[in-house]
C-alpha cells in the first residue's frame, strides 16, 4: 500500500480532524483513510456518464442475428 504526506495543513483542520476521529472511536489515520476512501467514490450518474462517454469512444457494429449464424453453421 502507497503512503501520501500532505504538507502545510493548517492547525485547526488537523484538531477538527482529530476531534472527528476522537468522535468515530478512530485513530487520526483510520478517520483521514475513511474521508478519503470516501471521496473518491464516484456516485452513480457519475459512473453512468463515465460508461457513455467510453461507450460513444467505441465503434458502432452491426449486430448479427445469431439465428442467421445458427442456420449457416447448420446447412454445413
Amino acid at each position: 500500500m502507497g503512503q501520501v504526506i500532505i504538507r502545510n495543513l493548517d492547525n485547526h483542520i488537523i484538531n477538527t480532524l482529530k476531534q472527528r476521529a476522537k468522535f468515530h472511536g478512530r485513530s487520526l489515520e483510520e478517520e483521514l483513510r475513511t474521508i478519503l476512501t470516501t471521496a473518491v467514490k464516484l456516485p452513480a450518474e457519475e459512473r453512468v456518464r463515465m460508461s457513455q462517454t467510453i461507450r460513444a469512444m467505441s465503434p458502432r457494429r452491426s449486430k448479427t442475428d445469431s439465428t442467421k449464424l445458427i442456420r449457416k453453421d447448420r446447412e454445413r
